[in-house]
């Protein structure tokens, strides 16, 4: 989404690569849109820096805090060169009423969280870990524009980042996904996960999801 060059020299912000932006717990008071660059957001699970997503150009992010007053639930890191528009909450308003753009791209950004929510709920009811493992697959695939055209998806996420996904510890989601590849249906490498057939984790959900109902 292209806006006004005058928005950016008023609210414009440019971080360096591996800047932090800001902190998970720190109070939130700004938010930012992404006009170059991609931003990483990292959450503290035990000892480690969990990836929950990468923000690219044309999103919002640390939306959430302004509009809650609440601390930061997560960090933000710049991956690249960032260029963004910051806003607070004394200008946010006014702002989103004099750009209807930013507004309805961020109407969108909250409609999306609002399914994923949903989605992810689904997976954390399903009391089977293989048919939880299976549905993250699926939720996944769900955001591929091949899905539905091709049985065979390759996602680029690792073993912990299913584990975060459907919530269980990564030493029996990789026992799971191993026992996939015993099976053939799954190739894991370091960077990569490769389902061969998605249908096939599409009906082991779905009977899961019968037999709770």
């Amino acid at each position: 989404m292209m806006l006004p060059e005058s928005l950016f020299e008023k609210f414009g912000v440019t971080f360096e690569p591996g800047e932090i932006i800001f902190c998970e717990y720190e109070p939130g008071n700004e938010c930012f849109f992404i006009q170059e660059g991609n931003v990483k957001v990292t959450k503290t699970v035990g000892n480690s820096q969990k990836t929950l997503d990468v923000i690219e150009a044309g999103n919002f992010f640390g939306e959430m805090a302004i509009l809650e007053a609440e601390p930061r639930s997560a960090s933000a890191i710049a991956i690249s060169t960032v260029r963004a528009l910051k806003f607070n909450r004394e200008n946010f308003d006014s702002l989103m009423r004099s750009q209807p753009p930013l507004a309805y791209r961020l109407l969108t950004i909250f409609a999306q969280r609002i399914y994923d929510a949903r989605r992810r709920l689904q997976i954390l009811l399903l009391e089977d870990i293989q048919a939880k493992v299976a549905d993250v697959f699926i939720m996944l695939s769900e955001k591929d524009p091949n899905y539905g055209h091709s049985a065979q998806m390759v996602f680029n996420v690792t073993v912990d980042d299913v584990a975060s996904w459907c919530a269980q510890p990564s030493a029996e989601v990789q026992r799971v996904i191993s026992g996939f590849v015993k099976q053939g249906k799954v190739e894991l490498f370091a960077d990569r996960i490769v389902i061969k057939n998605i249908n096939d984790f599409n009906r082991l959900v779905a009977a899961k999801r019968k037999n709770v109902v």
